[in-house]
């Protein structure tokens, strides 16, 4: 898999988990009061420490950085409610009561839930397909789980422990199966990872 496929999978959900935090961050649930570029503008040292982390994780070269401003989600710009359903992987029903705080509100616990679980599993790929082994790799992904939980806020906040079980049941149990497409020697990767990430996040 490509440097830019790598990182354009880390970069979605992350994208979206900074929307889904300018989002919380109003303290509405009111689109109309969001601003992204304000939301940025306070966390530019989080932002700056976590792309640092993902450059590490993958050892990505300079231009594959830059997708992630070439995508724009660092930049102002309006929370659509397709962006928030999409997001949240259609949680609401289509309907004219999608931009409606409760929809909003929803839209925004189910989008955490779901981005930030999509995220690590992107980070721990990306670290598996670079070469790197559990012990040097699990805690720079740990701190970037960390820092990209406390991007979503206080509302829709779970804590990593809680993201790491989540992508445990979504995504490592298909891996692992004797029959997954993944090689053998991947999967002993995911199963050192997970290990590695249960002691360090003191998840059970």
């Amino acid at each position: 898999m490509s440097q830019s496929v790598l990182a354009r999978e880390i970069f979605g959900p992350l994208g979206g988990l900074v929307e889904i935090g300018a989002v919380v961050s109003a303290d509405s649930w009111s689109l109309a009061d969001v601003s992204v570029g304000a939301f940025v503008d306070g966390r530019r040292e989080h932002l700056a420490r976590v792309l640092a982390l993902i450059r590490d994780i993958g050892e990505f070269d300079p231009d594959t950085m830059l997708i992630f401003d070439e995508l724009g989600y660092a930049r102002d710009h309006p929370v659509a409610v397709p962006s928030l359903l999409l997001s949240s992987g259609g949680y609401e029903e289509v309907s004219p009561r999608l931009g409606e705080p409760e929809a909003v509100r929803r839209m925004s616990r189910m989008g955490a839930d779901l981005q930030l679980t999509r995220y690590l599993q992107a980070l721990v790929n990306a670290a598996i397909a670079r070469g790197a082994d559990a012990a040097e790799g699990a805690p720079l992904v740990r701190e970037a789980l960390g820092i990209a939980v406390r991007i979503t806020g206080d509302a829709p906040e779970p804590g990593a422990a809680t993201v790491f079980a989540m992508w445990r049941v979504a995504f490592l149990a298909e891996i692992l199966r004797p029959d997954s497409a993944t090689r053998p020697d991947a999967r002993d990767a995911f199963r050192q990872y997970a290990h590695a990430l249960e002691d360090a996040l003191g998840a059970r």
